[in-house]
């Protein structure tokens, strides 16, 4: 599993992850380390009351003093664990102490973005359709829970057998103002870039250029630098943000596609969110292209 990252500022190395046989709190022990990103640890782990492994997700012990951190990191688990939904990633329990921590279930899967580069082939159409009439199915859950996700991409999504699982609420926010930048460089919503009002249309959006991608194995937009850093958001003006500057590339261009799912990927990605599909709209509309009877949700 992946984990949104967070922009810090240069500091002195953190110290290693904790090692295998650790018991952060009663009930559960660490089998290894699984990946670290800009603030949190996430490790492989053993639950004895269910008597299976899990995932233990924990805030960084260089950044356990932040405390806005350990509130970001519960306020996921607290939603994972009493949101209900076949495509969004399950949350166990939540802990506060002895140490704050997150157990989500393990997925066997594959990241999106694993897959994009590990396949030699593209996608066929279906697939791509059944992909987005999921993600679709998820944000709407969210959006009917006050939530918008705004940092749909590949990495945020697990896929097996077909079955995609969305990841990491940690930048979910209610509709309305956010900082400028909030979200993950390449793949922001142009409005998410300048910190204008947020509503569902970013999440299309996000859908829209998760399906572009998977769909060409590129982003519809470069960018210098690291593409794939998540924050709560920056200064808008010490970026340029390629997606206000220039209009996405018809998906056509790159890829050869059934001109209704082109036409769908190209309309979650006009720069005015008032133009793009709302989801259900577009969940209908995917729906339309796979075939009957819809056996995908």
């Amino acid at each position: 599993m992946t984990e949104t990252q967070v922009r810090a500022s240069p500091g002195p190395a953190p110290p290693p992850p904790l090692p295998p046989g650790t018991r952060p709190v009663p009930g559960y022990v660490f089998l290894g380390h699984l990946t670290r990103t800009g603030w949190l640890d996430l490790y492989d782990s053993w639950s004895e009351e269910r008597d299976c492994r899990c995932v233990i997700k924990v805030v960084r012990p260089d950044r356990h003093g932040e405390a806005d951190l350990t509130e970001r990191l519960l306020r996921e688990g607290q939603w994972l664990r009493d949101f209900t939904h076949p495509h969004l990633v399950r949350a166990y329990e939540v802990f506060v102490s002895p140490e704050p921590l997150v157990v989500l279930e393990t997925l066997s899967g594959e990241t999106l973005s694993h897959l994009v580069h590990r396949l030699k082939r593209r996608p066929a159409a279906t697939d791509l359709a059944v992909l987005g009439a999921q993600l679709c199915s998820a944000a709407h859950y969210l959006h009917g829970r006050g939530l918008l996700h705004l940092d749909l991409k590949p990495s945020n999504v697990v896929v097996e057998r077909g079955h995609a699982k969305v990841l990491d609420l940690s930048l979910a926010r209610p509709p309305g103002l956010a900082p400028p930048g909030i979200g993950t460089f390449a793949y922001l919503a142009p409005e998410q870039a300048r910190g204008e009002p947020l509503t569902a249309a970013a999440d299309v959006w996000g859908i829209g250029v998760t399906l572009y991608e998977v769909a060409c194995g590129s982003l519809p937009f470069t960018a210098p630098g690291d593409h794939c850093a998540s924050s709560y958001g920056h200064d808008s003006e010490d970026e340029r943000y390629p997606q206000l500057e220039e209009t996405a590339p018809p998906i056509a261009a790159r890829r050869r596609l059934p001109c209704e799912l082109a036409a769908l990927v190209d309309g979650c990605l006009r720069a005015d969110p008032r133009a793009r599909p709302t989801v259900p709209d577009l969940a209908t509309s995917l729906r339309a292209l796979l075939p009957s009877p819809e056996t995908h949700e």
